[in-house]
Protein backbone atom coordinates (compact mmCIF):
# COMPACT_ATOMS: atom_id res chain seq x y z
CA UNK A 1 0.00 0.00 0.00
CA UNK A 2 1.22 3.85 -0.54
CA UNK A 3 0.30 6.41 1.61
CA UNK A 4 -1.50 8.56 0.05
CA UNK A 5 -1.86 12.57 1.08
CA UNK A 6 -3.88 15.06 -0.49
CA UNK A 7 -3.86 18.89 0.24
CA UNK A 8 -6.15 21.87 -0.98
CA UNK A 9 -6.18 25.45 0.34
CA UNK A 10 -8.58 27.65 2.16
CA UNK A 11 -7.04 30.79 0.81
CA UNK A 12 -5.53 30.98 -2.50
CA UNK A 13 -1.71 31.82 -3.01
CA UNK A 14 -2.25 35.26 -4.11
CA UNK A 15 -4.51 35.92 -0.55
CA UNK A 16 -7.85 36.14 -2.31
CA UNK A 17 -10.59 34.41 -0.64
CA UNK A 18 -12.08 31.37 -1.93
CA UNK A 19 -14.39 27.99 -1.49
CA UNK A 20 -13.50 24.92 -2.94
CA UNK A 21 -14.85 21.75 -3.29
CA UNK A 22 -13.08 20.10 -0.14
CA UNK A 23 -14.55 23.01 2.02
CA UNK A 24 -17.85 22.42 1.03
CA UNK A 25 -17.53 18.18 0.99
CA UNK A 26 -16.50 18.58 4.74
CA UNK A 27 -19.42 20.88 5.54
CA UNK A 28 -21.40 17.98 4.58
CA UNK A 29 -20.01 15.10 5.82
CA UNK A 30 -20.17 16.83 9.28
CA UNK A 31 -23.54 17.33 8.77
CA UNK A 32 -24.73 13.65 7.41
CA UNK A 33 -22.26 11.74 8.31
CA UNK A 34 -23.14 8.08 9.89
CA UNK A 35 -21.33 6.06 11.97
CA UNK A 36 -21.17 1.96 13.49
CA UNK A 37 -21.62 2.43 16.97
CA UNK A 38 -20.37 -1.29 18.72
CA UNK A 39 -22.21 -1.70 22.38
CA UNK A 40 -20.81 0.01 25.00
CA UNK A 41 -18.77 -3.10 27.30
CA UNK A 42 -20.23 -2.44 30.53
CA UNK A 43 -17.77 -3.14 34.13
CA UNK A 44 -13.84 -2.91 33.87
CA UNK A 45 -11.06 -2.53 35.71
CA UNK A 46 -8.84 0.55 35.33
CA UNK A 47 -5.05 0.50 35.76
CA UNK A 48 -2.91 3.51 35.11
CA UNK A 49 0.69 5.10 35.43
CA UNK A 50 3.66 6.40 33.90
CA UNK A 51 6.16 4.68 32.75
CA UNK A 52 10.24 5.86 33.72
CA UNK A 53 13.84 4.85 33.28
CA UNK A 54 15.08 2.97 36.42
CA UNK A 55 18.16 5.26 36.09
CA UNK A 56 17.94 8.11 33.80
CA UNK A 57 14.21 8.60 35.15
CA UNK A 58 13.21 9.63 31.97
CA UNK A 59 9.86 8.93 30.81
CA UNK A 60 9.64 5.45 28.65
CA UNK A 61 7.36 5.91 25.11
CA UNK A 62 5.79 2.98 22.72
CA UNK A 63 5.64 0.31 26.33
CA UNK A 64 3.85 -2.61 25.50
CA UNK A 65 0.93 -2.92 28.67
CA UNK A 66 -0.18 -6.13 28.22
CA UNK A 67 -2.36 -8.11 31.06
CA UNK A 68 -0.75 -11.43 31.26
CA UNK A 69 -2.61 -14.30 29.74
CA UNK A 70 -5.00 -12.33 28.06
CA UNK A 71 -4.79 -10.41 24.49
CA UNK A 72 -6.30 -7.53 26.20
CA UNK A 73 -3.31 -4.60 25.83
CA UNK A 74 -2.37 -1.26 25.30
CA UNK A 75 1.17 1.31 24.82
CA UNK A 76 2.38 4.29 26.69
CA UNK A 77 2.35 7.96 24.85
CA UNK A 78 5.30 10.14 24.24
CA UNK A 79 5.08 10.96 28.24
CA UNK A 80 5.37 7.28 29.23
CA UNK A 81 1.78 7.25 30.55
CA UNK A 82 -0.82 4.53 29.77
CA UNK A 83 -4.73 3.88 31.10
CA UNK A 84 -5.78 0.18 30.60
CA UNK A 85 -9.28 -0.47 31.00
CA UNK A 86 -9.59 -4.78 31.39
CA UNK A 87 -13.12 -6.43 31.44
CA UNK A 88 -14.48 -6.88 35.29
CA UNK A 89 -14.69 -10.82 34.06
CA UNK A 90 -10.98 -11.50 33.11
CA UNK A 91 -9.02 -13.53 34.86
CA UNK A 92 -5.51 -11.85 35.02
CA UNK A 93 -4.13 -10.72 38.03
CA UNK A 94 -0.59 -9.49 36.51
CA UNK A 95 -0.08 -6.63 33.68
CA UNK A 96 3.59 -6.78 32.19
CA UNK A 97 5.75 -3.51 30.64
CA UNK A 98 7.61 -4.28 28.02
CA UNK A 99 10.11 -2.17 25.38
CA UNK A 100 12.51 -2.90 23.36
CA UNK A 101 16.21 -2.74 25.35
CA UNK A 102 14.78 -3.25 29.00
CA UNK A 103 13.69 -6.13 31.69
CA UNK A 104 9.78 -6.70 31.68
CA UNK A 105 7.82 -5.63 34.78
CA UNK A 106 4.79 -7.02 35.97
CA UNK A 107 2.28 -5.14 38.07
CA UNK A 108 0.07 -6.59 40.30
CA UNK A 109 -3.79 -6.10 39.52
CA UNK A 110 -5.36 -4.19 42.32
CA UNK A 111 -9.36 -2.62 42.10
CA UNK A 112 -8.43 0.45 43.99
CA UNK A 113 -5.35 1.23 41.67
CA UNK A 114 -4.30 4.74 41.88
CA UNK A 115 -1.79 6.18 38.66
CA UNK A 116 1.23 5.19 40.02
CA UNK A 117 4.99 5.63 38.34
CA UNK A 118 6.92 2.43 37.08
CA UNK A 119 10.10 2.00 36.21
CA UNK A 120 12.38 -0.30 33.75
CA UNK A 121 15.83 -1.71 34.07
CA UNK A 122 17.40 -1.12 30.83
CA UNK A 123 19.93 -4.31 29.26
CA UNK A 124 21.43 -4.87 26.42
CA UNK A 125 23.75 -8.14 25.23
CA UNK A 126 27.28 -7.28 23.07
CA UNK A 127 27.14 -9.94 19.92
CA UNK A 128 30.06 -12.14 20.02
CA UNK A 129 31.87 -12.37 16.58
CA UNK A 130 31.08 -16.33 16.60
CA UNK A 131 27.51 -15.47 17.19
CA UNK A 132 27.84 -13.13 14.23
CA UNK A 133 29.66 -15.81 12.03
CA UNK A 134 26.96 -18.38 13.06
CA UNK A 135 25.06 -16.94 9.72
CA UNK A 136 27.26 -17.31 6.75
CA UNK A 137 25.33 -13.72 6.15
CA UNK A 138 22.77 -11.90 7.85
CA UNK A 139 20.31 -12.55 4.77
CA UNK A 140 20.85 -15.93 5.53
CA UNK A 141 19.48 -15.39 9.27
CA UNK A 142 16.32 -13.76 7.73
CA UNK A 143 15.79 -16.60 5.23
CA UNK A 144 15.91 -18.98 8.15
CA UNK A 145 13.73 -16.50 9.91
CA UNK A 146 10.84 -16.43 6.90
CA UNK A 147 11.21 -19.97 6.88
CA UNK A 148 9.44 -19.98 10.27
CA UNK A 149 6.58 -18.03 9.50
CA UNK A 150 3.92 -20.88 9.48
CA UNK A 151 5.34 -22.20 12.76
CA UNK A 152 5.92 -18.89 14.20
CA UNK A 153 2.40 -16.85 13.71
CA UNK A 154 -1.50 -17.15 13.84
CA UNK A 155 -2.36 -19.43 10.54
CA UNK A 156 -6.13 -19.52 11.53
CA UNK A 157 -8.03 -16.35 10.60
CA UNK A 158 -8.23 -13.55 13.78
CA UNK A 159 -10.04 -10.43 14.66
CA UNK A 160 -8.22 -8.01 16.12
CA UNK A 161 -9.63 -4.60 17.89
CA UNK A 162 -7.28 -1.46 18.03
CA UNK A 163 -7.47 2.25 19.08
CA UNK A 164 -6.35 4.46 15.82
CA UNK A 165 -4.63 7.65 16.13
CA UNK A 166 -3.99 10.48 13.41
CA UNK A 167 -2.70 13.91 13.99
CA UNK A 168 -0.99 16.63 11.82
CA UNK A 169 0.89 19.56 13.25
CA UNK A 170 1.47 22.74 11.45
CA UNK A 171 5.16 23.64 13.07
CA UNK A 172 4.63 22.87 16.46
CA UNK A 173 0.78 23.55 16.85
CA UNK A 174 -1.75 20.69 16.06
CA UNK A 175 -4.62 21.48 13.46
CA UNK A 176 -5.87 17.96 13.18
CA UNK A 177 -6.67 15.07 15.31
CA UNK A 178 -8.60 12.25 14.48
CA UNK A 179 -9.03 8.87 16.72
CA UNK A 180 -11.08 5.49 15.80
CA UNK A 181 -12.12 2.23 17.52
CA UNK A 182 -11.41 -0.53 14.78
CA UNK A 183 -11.53 -3.94 13.76
CA UNK A 184 -8.75 -5.65 12.09
CA UNK A 185 -9.57 -8.66 10.31
CA UNK A 186 -6.57 -10.56 9.69
CA UNK A 187 -6.01 -14.23 7.28
CA UNK A 188 -3.71 -16.49 8.23
CA UNK A 189 -0.34 -15.49 8.03
CA UNK A 190 0.60 -18.91 5.82
CA UNK A 191 -1.31 -16.49 3.22
CA UNK A 192 1.18 -14.12 2.12
CA UNK A 193 -1.03 -11.36 1.05
CA UNK A 194 -2.94 -9.06 2.55
CA UNK A 195 -6.07 -8.69 -0.24
CA UNK A 196 -8.45 -10.14 2.68
CA UNK A 197 -7.11 -8.39 5.30
CA UNK A 198 -10.02 -5.77 6.43
CA UNK A 199 -10.37 -2.79 8.99
CA UNK A 200 -13.81 -1.16 10.17
CA UNK A 201 -14.08 1.38 11.83
CA UNK A 202 -16.42 0.48 14.82
CA UNK A 203 -16.36 4.89 16.51
CA UNK A 204 -14.45 7.95 16.38
CA UNK A 205 -14.15 11.55 16.19
CA UNK A 206 -12.36 14.21 14.76
CA UNK A 207 -10.63 17.70 15.71
CA UNK A 208 -9.86 20.12 13.21
CA UNK A 209 -8.61 23.40 13.40
CA UNK A 210 -11.08 26.45 12.17
CA UNK A 211 -8.37 28.98 12.32
CA UNK A 212 -8.34 30.75 8.83
CA UNK A 213 -4.44 31.08 9.02
CA UNK A 214 -4.83 27.60 8.98
CA UNK A 215 -5.08 27.63 5.29
CA UNK A 216 -3.42 24.23 4.39
CA UNK A 217 -6.15 21.47 4.67
CA UNK A 218 -4.25 17.81 5.14
CA UNK A 219 -6.19 14.81 3.92
CA UNK A 220 -4.50 11.34 4.76
CA UNK A 221 -6.42 8.55 2.83
CA UNK A 222 -6.55 5.00 4.11
CA UNK A 223 -5.20 5.50 7.41
CA UNK A 224 -6.26 2.81 9.32
CA UNK A 225 -5.16 0.38 6.94
CA UNK A 226 -1.84 1.09 7.64
CA UNK A 227 -2.61 -1.60 9.98
CA UNK A 228 -2.82 -4.00 6.98
CA UNK A 229 -0.05 -2.99 4.37
CA UNK A 230 2.57 -2.20 7.02
CA UNK A 231 2.44 -6.13 8.42
CA UNK A 232 5.82 -6.91 7.09
CA UNK A 233 5.38 -10.17 7.62
CA UNK A 234 1.43 -10.65 6.37
CA UNK A 235 2.80 -8.47 2.90
CA UNK A 236 6.49 -9.53 2.60
CA UNK A 237 6.26 -7.73 -0.94
CA UNK A 238 7.68 -4.59 1.16
CA UNK A 239 10.53 -5.72 2.69
CA UNK A 240 10.71 -9.50 2.69
CA UNK A 241 10.10 -11.14 -0.10
CA UNK A 242 12.59 -12.97 -2.17
CA UNK A 243 12.21 -10.38 -5.12
CA UNK A 244 13.26 -7.75 -2.85
CA UNK A 245 15.72 -8.96 -0.14
CA UNK A 246 18.27 -8.62 -3.15
CA UNK A 247 17.87 -4.70 -3.24
CA UNK A 248 19.82 -4.18 0.26
CA UNK A 249 22.54 -4.72 2.19
CA UNK A 250 22.73 -6.20 5.40
CA UNK A 251 24.73 -6.00 8.48
CA UNK A 252 24.04 -8.13 12.10
CA UNK A 253 23.82 -5.19 15.35
CA UNK A 254 24.58 -5.94 18.96
CA UNK A 255 21.76 -8.22 20.27
CA UNK A 256 19.10 -6.32 22.69
CA UNK A 257 16.36 -6.88 24.90
CA UNK A 258 12.51 -7.34 24.01
CA UNK A 259 10.16 -9.03 26.27
CA UNK A 260 12.91 -10.31 28.03
CA UNK A 261 13.98 -12.55 25.11
CA UNK A 262 17.09 -11.76 23.34
CA UNK A 263 16.84 -10.79 19.91
CA UNK A 264 19.43 -10.95 16.82
CA UNK A 265 19.41 -7.30 15.15
CA UNK A 266 20.03 -6.42 11.24
CA UNK A 267 20.44 -3.09 9.62
CA UNK A 268 19.47 -3.06 6.21
CA UNK A 269 20.34 -0.56 3.59
CA UNK A 270 19.58 -0.02 -0.17
CA UNK A 271 22.41 -1.53 -2.38
CA UNK A 272 20.61 -0.46 -5.80
CA UNK A 273 18.68 2.26 -7.89
CA UNK A 274 15.32 1.72 -8.69
CA UNK A 275 12.50 3.52 -10.35
CA UNK A 276 10.60 3.72 -6.34
CA UNK A 277 12.47 4.65 -3.42
CA UNK A 278 13.77 1.94 -1.28
CA UNK A 279 14.24 2.05 2.59
CA UNK A 280 16.63 2.20 5.53
CA UNK A 281 16.30 0.08 8.90
CA UNK A 282 16.28 -2.37 11.46
CA UNK A 283 14.88 -5.76 11.94
CA UNK A 284 14.33 -7.60 15.02
CA UNK A 285 14.82 -11.33 14.73
CA UNK A 286 14.09 -13.77 18.36
CA UNK A 287 17.34 -15.60 18.83
CA UNK A 288 15.31 -18.95 19.88
CA UNK A 289 12.53 -18.68 17.47
CA UNK A 290 13.16 -17.10 14.71
CA UNK A 291 10.31 -14.51 15.12
CA UNK A 292 10.24 -11.37 13.70
CA UNK A 293 9.40 -8.79 16.61
CA UNK A 294 10.29 -5.36 15.37
CA UNK A 295 10.89 -3.55 11.97
CA UNK A 296 12.08 -0.22 12.30
CA UNK A 297 12.38 1.38 8.62
CA UNK A 298 12.47 4.77 6.59
CA UNK A 299 12.20 6.06 2.96
CA UNK A 300 15.34 6.83 1.28
CA UNK A 301 15.32 10.50 0.78
CA UNK A 302 17.92 10.65 -1.79
CA UNK A 303 16.13 11.23 -4.59
CA UNK A 304 13.37 13.26 -3.20
CA UNK A 305 10.83 13.36 -6.80
CA UNK A 306 10.63 9.53 -5.98
CA UNK A 307 9.21 10.21 -2.63
CA UNK A 308 6.64 12.90 -3.52
CA UNK A 309 5.75 10.39 -6.48
CA UNK A 310 5.08 7.72 -4.02
CA UNK A 311 2.82 9.42 -0.71
CA UNK A 312 1.41 12.98 -2.79
CA UNK A 313 -2.13 12.17 -4.85
CA UNK A 314 -3.19 15.97 -4.97
CA UNK A 315 -1.47 19.50 -4.42
CA UNK A 316 -2.76 22.78 -5.37
CA UNK A 317 -1.01 24.99 -8.29
CA UNK A 318 1.50 27.00 -7.15
CA UNK A 319 2.21 25.02 -3.98
CA UNK A 320 5.84 23.57 -3.96
CA UNK A 321 5.89 20.36 -1.68
CA UNK A 322 9.17 18.80 -0.08
CA UNK A 323 9.49 16.12 2.63
CA UNK A 324 11.65 15.82 4.50
CA UNK A 325 11.16 12.16 6.41
CA UNK A 326 8.87 8.91 5.84
CA UNK A 327 9.42 6.51 8.97
CA UNK A 328 7.23 3.19 9.77
CA UNK A 329 7.84 1.17 13.52
CA UNK A 330 5.99 -2.24 13.33
CA UNK A 331 6.04 -4.37 16.21
CA UNK A 332 5.05 -7.72 17.31
CA UNK A 333 4.02 -9.61 20.55
CA UNK A 334 4.28 -13.24 21.65
CA UNK A 335 0.84 -15.13 22.96
CA UNK A 336 0.72 -18.90 23.79
CA UNK A 337 3.52 -19.41 21.65
CA UNK A 338 2.46 -17.80 18.33
CA UNK A 339 3.29 -13.72 17.48
CA UNK A 340 0.74 -11.86 16.57
CA UNK A 341 0.36 -7.76 15.54
CA UNK A 342 0.97 -5.59 18.21
CA UNK A 343 1.84 -1.86 16.79
CA UNK A 344 1.88 0.40 13.92
CA UNK A 345 3.38 3.73 13.58
CA UNK A 346 4.23 6.14 10.28
CA UNK A 347 5.67 9.37 10.59
CA UNK A 348 5.50 11.92 7.38
CA UNK A 349 7.45 15.25 8.26
CA UNK A 350 7.46 17.97 5.14
CA UNK A 351 7.39 21.16 4.03
CA UNK A 352 5.41 23.60 2.04
CA UNK A 353 5.54 26.67 0.16
CA UNK A 354 4.07 29.09 -2.04
CA UNK A 355 6.28 30.04 -5.07
CA UNK A 356 7.47 33.76 -4.95
CA UNK A 357 7.07 33.35 -0.44
CA UNK A 358 10.22 33.83 1.76
CA UNK A 359 9.81 30.65 3.59
CA UNK A 360 8.70 27.20 4.23
CA UNK A 361 5.62 25.78 6.78
CA UNK A 362 6.94 22.86 8.49
CA UNK A 363 4.02 20.14 8.79
CA UNK A 364 4.10 16.35 10.50
CA UNK A 365 1.56 13.87 10.31
CA UNK A 366 1.61 10.97 12.78
CA UNK A 367 -0.59 7.84 12.44
CA UNK A 368 -0.53 4.96 14.46
CA UNK A 369 -2.71 2.03 15.70
CA UNK A 370 -2.30 -0.56 19.08
CA UNK A 371 -3.78 -3.62 19.08
CA UNK A 372 -5.80 -3.53 22.34
CA UNK A 373 -7.79 -7.00 22.20
CA UNK A 374 -7.97 -10.37 19.73
CA UNK A 375 -10.50 -12.76 18.86
CA UNK A 376 -9.52 -15.62 17.62
CA UNK A 377 -12.98 -18.00 17.96
CA UNK A 378 -16.25 -17.51 16.49
CA UNK A 379 -15.06 -14.43 14.38
CA UNK A 380 -16.53 -13.20 11.00
CA UNK A 381 -14.77 -11.95 7.98
CA UNK A 382 -15.44 -8.45 7.63
CA UNK A 383 -17.80 -7.43 4.81
CA UNK A 384 -16.22 -5.33 1.64
CA UNK A 385 -19.48 -2.72 2.11
CA UNK A 386 -18.30 -2.17 5.82
CA UNK A 387 -14.34 -2.01 5.31
CA UNK A 388 -12.57 1.24 5.49
CA UNK A 389 -11.01 2.01 1.88
CA UNK A 390 -7.84 3.15 1.26
CA UNK A 391 -9.36 5.81 -0.89
CA UNK A 392 -11.45 6.97 2.73
CA UNK A 393 -10.36 9.70 5.09
CA UNK A 394 -10.79 8.76 8.48
CA UNK A 395 -11.74 13.11 9.36
CA UNK A 396 -14.49 12.95 6.35
CA UNK A 397 -15.81 9.43 8.13
CA UNK A 398 -16.23 10.11 11.88
CA UNK A 399 -18.51 13.02 13.89
CA UNK A 400 -16.85 15.71 15.92
CA UNK A 401 -15.27 15.78 19.03
CA UNK A 402 -17.46 15.24 22.47
CA UNK A 403 -17.70 14.18 26.14
CA UNK A 404 -14.91 12.68 27.94
CA UNK A 405 -16.43 9.81 28.47
CA UNK A 406 -16.61 8.75 24.54
CA UNK A 407 -14.47 5.94 24.97
CA UNK A 408 -15.97 3.70 27.66
CA UNK A 409 -14.31 0.98 28.13
CA UNK A 410 -12.57 0.80 24.40
CA UNK A 411 -8.13 0.81 25.61
CA UNK A 412 -6.62 4.19 23.78
CA UNK A 413 -3.60 5.55 23.52
CA UNK A 414 -3.71 7.91 26.18
CA UNK A 415 -3.36 11.27 24.91
CA UNK A 416 0.25 13.28 25.63
CA UNK A 417 -0.26 16.20 27.79
CA UNK A 418 0.60 18.39 24.24
CA UNK A 419 -2.67 16.71 22.66
CA UNK A 420 -4.64 17.50 26.17
CA UNK A 421 -3.47 20.78 25.41
CA UNK A 422 -4.07 20.99 21.62
CA UNK A 423 -7.33 19.62 22.51
CA UNK A 424 -8.78 21.99 24.52
CA UNK A 425 -7.79 24.58 22.56
CA UNK A 426 -9.25 23.37 19.45
CA UNK A 427 -12.38 22.45 20.84
CA UNK A 428 -12.41 26.70 22.53
CA UNK A 429 -11.79 27.78 18.97
CA UNK A 430 -14.86 25.38 17.46
CA UNK A 431 -17.48 26.88 20.11
CA UNK A 432 -16.30 30.53 19.25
Amino acid sequence: MRPLFTYQTRTSAGGRRRRPVFFMLLLFLLNGTMLVNAQEPAGYITVSGRVKDFYSKKDVEHVSVTAVGAHVGTITNEDGEFTLKLPAGLKASEIELSCLGYYNARIRISREQHPQTYFLKPQSFPLTEIEVFSWQHPRDLIKAALSKVEQNYCMNPNLLTGFYRETIQKRNKYIHISEAVVQIYKNSYGEADIESDRVQVLKGRKLISPNPRDTLSVKLLGGPNMAVYMDVIKNPGLLLSDGVLPFYSYKMGETTLLNDRLQYVVHFQPQVVLLEPLYCGTLYIDRETLAFTRAEFSMDMKDRLKVIHIILKEKPSGLRFSPEEVSYVVTYKQHNGKTYLNYVRNEIRFKCDWRRRLFATNYTIIDETVVTDNQEENIRKIPAREAFSIRQSLSREVSAYFDPDFWGAYNIIEPTESLENAVNKLKKQQAK
